[in-house]
């Protein structure tokens, strides 16, 4: 997938490859601490762009935990876009899907005659709309019309940027999407501060942070303390970054900032910057201690986590949105070095507290912050401990469900009492 789609279909909100960041056990486990109360099941659309398995992790990801997750309280389903072809209904993993006839794509974004007319029509017969935003031409469908009775969710992801010449378009119809809204779900207060579409509609905005299975990342297993031990051993000095091998995500400079860090930098990930990487690697002679190892099972990841000294997210555009993959190495307990971005990002892991916040594009304070930690191993220590904690308080994936749940049942109240 190129850069240019990055925010509309592949949000980056994991930086494990293995893009299944919670599988059935904490899907499970999460449906039984689901709200006991004995409201009605409520019936829940969710549309986008696209759905798994044509792109797996981000957006679609969260559709399909939220699909999975809410199996006792919510009937879903999920309605997108093809690519190209005739339309089709299907079942995947227990999920019920309808796919929109479209005639190809211009500027990333599907022709699709047929998607409006069938938000409508699914919107008629649901209690409630989810609408995974961006897709503008959700907001065209929304625009248009509407039924008053339909609760309209939308789950603001991220802002359009790699599009964002498109904005004078689609621009009026975003703002109709969002003032006919019911609730605005975002992840982090920074989204609510930093969009000019949400500024006007912050009385709407409901912050519900994303969720891990915090104990899957924290529990370790003896076969696991083996590998922890082994990789330490290998590389006493580990620093880890995780996540596609894209321009935003600012390995560069990373690997520039290596230069001056006496450590180890190990890359999990694969992408289309992967063969540009590997040559400025060896330009500048750091072959023996920077390393692209590509795809991890999500297991040998979690091993990496705990043997590692410091986990750096040294992301440098704003398509860096929020960053789960800092979240599973809080869950590691890892102190993390971020950068300020103007999104959620150093909201996630704060300078200071769970993380030392650098600007970006600056591999000299990225590399400063990275050699504090090797060598202040207690400082490191405590930052890691606080980092374990705002998991666990925070970014729990039942955290995430029960308070999804309460904001469909809260709008479905609402249309009841009008």
């Amino acid at each position: 997938m190129s850069d240019v789609n990055a925010d509309l279909l592949s949000l980056e909100l994991s930086g494990a490859v293995d893009e299944r960041s919670v599988d059935a056990g904490v899907l499970d486990a999460a449906a039984r601490t689901e709200d006991p109360s004995p409201f009605p099941a409520i019936s829940v659309a969710h549309v986008f762009k696209v759905f798994i398995p044509e792109i797996n992790g981000g957006i679609p990801e969260i559709m399909r935990l939220l699909a999975a997750g809410l199996t006792r309280r919510c009937r879903s389903e999920v309605l997108v876009s093809r690519v190209s072809g005739s339309g089709s209904s299907e079942i995947v993993e227990g999920i019920e899907v309808h796919r929109a006839s479209a005639l190809g794509s211009l500027w990333s974004m599907p022709i699709s005659p047929a998607f409006p007319f069938l938000v409508w029509q699914t919107a008629r017969r649901v209690d409630v709309v989810d609408y995974h935003a961006p897709f503008p031409l959700a907001d065209l469908a929304v625009s248009l019309w509407f039924p008053k009775r339909t609760a309209l969710i939308v789950h603001w992801h991220s802002e359009i940027i790699a599009q964002r010449r498109l904005l004078p378009v689609v621009g009026p119809f975003i703002r109709r999407t969002l003032k006919r809204a019911d609730r605005i779900v975002v992840s982090t207060p920074a989204m609510i501060e930093q969009s000019p579409f949400l500024k006007p509609f912050a009385d709407k905005c409901v912050v519900i942070p994303y969720g891990i299975d915090v104990d899957y990342w924290k529990k370790l297993e003896a076969a696991d303390q083996r590998r922890i031990t082994e990789l330490r051993a290998l590389h006493p000095r580990l620093i880890l970054a995780t996540g596609r091998l894209v321009a935003y995500k600012g390995f560069g400079v990373l690997v520039d900032a290596m230069r001056s860090v006496d450590g180890t930098l190990v890359i999990v990930g694969t992408g289309a910057l992967e063969g540009a990487l590997r040559r400025q690697i060896d330009d500048a002679g750091l072959g023996d201690r920077v390393h692209l190892v590509g795809y991890l099972e999500r297991r040998e990841l979690k091993c990496l986590l705990h043997a590692c000294r410091v986990f750096t997210m040294p992301s440098v555009e704003e398509s860096e949105t929020f960053g789960i993959a800092q979240v599973e190495a809080m869950a590691c307990g890892k102190p993390v070095v971020n950068t300020r971005l103007l999104t959620g990002v150093p909201w996630v892991a704060r300078d200071g507290s769970e993380a030392m916040t650098v600007p970006p594009r600056n591999p000299d304070a990225l590399a400063a912050s990275l050699s504090f930690l090797l060598d202040h191993p207690g400082d490191a220590a405590a930052m890691g401990a606080r980092s374990l904690l705002r998991a666990e308080t925070t970014f729990s994936f039942g955290t995430f469900l029960t308070e999804t749940l309460k904001v469909y049942q809260d709008t479905v109240k609402e249309k009841i009492a009008i």
